[in-house]
C-alpha cells in the first residue's frame, strides 16, 4: 500500500495510545534503497493557529485570456506523506507565464514554484521533527518512485506532478508540499536569495551537470542576463567553464561581466552572425555546448552552428508550441554532435548549489515585489524588463 492510498482520519477517532497499521512507504529511489516501514500517526500542527483563510493569486481560465484575481481561499489540510508551509517568499519564473497564458497550459488555479517557507502542519506518516524547519517548495512536487525512469533520474519522472501547473504552487500564504520533496534552506541564506536557487538556480547547474563539460572548456549561453542566465553564468564559472555570454543591452551584459562571461555578445548589435562571434573567441571550431536557456526560436535555430564537432546542444528554454527544431541527421552523425533535454536539478544538486551560495560563488540578482504587483510582474516577464530574478513578498 502506498503512502498515498492511507485515508486521513481526524484526531479524535485515535485514542491517545493507539498505534495504527504499519505500512510500506517507497521513497525517491524506491528502485536502489531497502523500503522503510512508517507508521500512520495523527496530524500535527505548529503549536500557532492556523488561520482557516487564506491569500492566494488565482488565475482564472488559464490560457491566452488568463486573468490573475486575488482571493481569499481555504488553507488546506495536510494529507498523507504532506507538509503544510507558511510561505514567506516565492520567486517568479518565465515558465509561469507559459503556464497561466496557455504555452504549457496549468491544470490547476495557483501558479508558483520558488518558494521559501517554513513548515506549520505535518500529515500522517511525516516526522514531527520537520515542524519549523527552512524549506523551498520546487517545480518537482512529486515523482512516482516506481517507473524505470526513476530509477534512472527522477526529474523525468513521466508520472510527475508539478507545483503550478497540476499541483497548487506558492502564489498563495499556504502550501502543500510532498516532505520528500522539499529542499532545506539554511538558515544563512535570506529568503529572496534562496528563491530563485529552487527552479532558476537548480535548473542551471541540472543543466551544466548534464552538459559534462571540463575545466576550461567553452559554453554558450543566450538569454545570459536573465533571470535563469545569470545564474548559470555563475554557476558555470564556478565550474571552470569559459562563458560566452549573449543578450542584449548594456544592463544585461553589466550582469553578464559581473555573474564571470569571459566574453560578451549583443544579439542587436553584431556586427557579424554570432555563429561567427562565438567562433572567433574559440579558436575557430565552436564552443563546447550552448545552453539554450531561452525559448527564442532564432537562439535554437542558430545553436548546433555554434558548437565543435562532439558538441552539444542542451535544451533548457521553453519555445512556442509549434516550433520544431530543423535538425540536418547525416550533419549529427558526421559531427557526432549531442542534443539534451534538461528540467530541473535533484536533491544532490541542489545541496552543491546551496554550498555554492554560502562560498560567496554564485548570488541571485533580484528585484523584489510586493505579493499585489504579481500581475504588472507578468508583464515584465513578457517584455524581458526583469534583469535578474524577479520575487514575491508573500508574508
Amino acid at each position: 500500500m502506498h503512502l498515498r492510498d492511507v485515508p486521513e482520519y481526524p484526531a479524535e477517532c485515535f485514542p491517545s495510545d493507539m498505534r495504527i497499521y504499519p505500512f510500506t512507504r517507497e521513497p525517491i529511489e524506491a528502485a536502489s534503497r531497502e523500503v522503510e516501514s512508517y507508521e500512520v500517526k495523527v496530524i500535527r500542527q505548529h503549536p500557532m493557529s492556523l488561520p482557516q483563510k487564506q491569500l492566494c493569486a488565482w488565475v482564472q481560465t488559464p490560457g491566452p485570456e488568463a486573468t490573475i484575481e486575488f482571493r481569499n481561499i481555504e488553507v488546506p489540510t495536510t494529507g498523507p506523506g504532506e507538509v503544510l508551509v507558511k510561505l514567506e517568499v516565492s520567486g517568479v519564473c518565465h515558465s509561469d507565464h507559459h503556464s497561466i497564458y496557455g504555452n504549457t497550459p496549468m491544470t490547476t488555479h495557483i501558479a508558483g514554484h520558488e518558494g521559501v517557507g517554513t513548515i506549520v502542519a505535518v500529515g500522517p506518516n511525516v516526522s514531527e521533527d520537520l515542524l519549523n524547519r527552512r524549506v523551498g517548495v520546487s517545480w518537482l512536487h512529486r515523482a512516482c518512485g516506481k517507473c524505470e525512469i526513476c530509477k534512472v533520474d527522477y526529474t523525468h519522472c513521466p508520472h510527475q506532478d508539478n507545483s503550478g501547473r497540476n499541483v497548487s504552487g506558492t502564489f498563495q500564504e499556504y502550501c502543500l508540499a510532498d516532505a520528500d520533496y522539499v529542499f532545506d534552506i539554511p538558515t544563512e541564506i535570506p529568503a529572496t536569495i534562496a528563491a530563485p536557487l529552487l527552479c532558476g538556480g537548480i535548473t542551471m547547474y541540472g543543466a551544466l551537470v548534464r552538459a559534462d563539460l571540463h575545466v576550461g572548456d567553452f559554453v554558450v549561453i543566450p538569454g545570459a542576463g536573465g533571470g535563469l542566465g545569470h545564474l548559470g553564468v555563475q554557476i558555470a564559472d564556478s565550474m571552470g567553464l569559459q562563458v560566452i555570454a549573449i543578450d542584449s543591452g548594456p544592463d544585461k551584459e553589466a550582469i553578464c561581466r559581473e555573474s564571470g562571461a569571459r566574453h560578451f555578445f549583443d544579439f542587436r548589435k553584431s556586427g557579424t552572425s554570432l555563429v561567427d562571434d562565438v567562433r572567433s573567441v574559440t579558436g575557430g571550431i565552436g564552443a563546447h555546448a550552448v545552453l539554450c536557456i531561452t525559448g527564442a526560436p532564432s537562439a535554437y535555430g542558430s545553436a548546433l552552428a555554434m558548437v565543435r564537432s562532439l558538441g552539444k546542444l542542451v535544451c533548457v528554454g521553453i519555445p512556442p508550441a509549434s516550433y520544431r527544431l530543423a535538425v540536418n541527421p547525416f550533419e549529427m552523425l558526421v559531427r557526432g554532435l549531442r542534443i539534451i533535454g534538461s528540467t530541473v536539478g535533484n536533491k544532490s544538486h541542489m545541496s552543491s548549489l546551496m554550498d555554492l551560495v554560502l562560498q560567496g560563488k554564485v548570488r541571485p540578482t533580484v528585484q523584489v515585489y510586493e505579493f499585489s504587483e504579481l500581475p504588472d510582474v507578468m508583464k515584465k516577464l513578457e517584455h524581458a524588463t526583469v534583469a535578474g530574478r524577479a520575487v514575491l513578498k508573500i508574508s
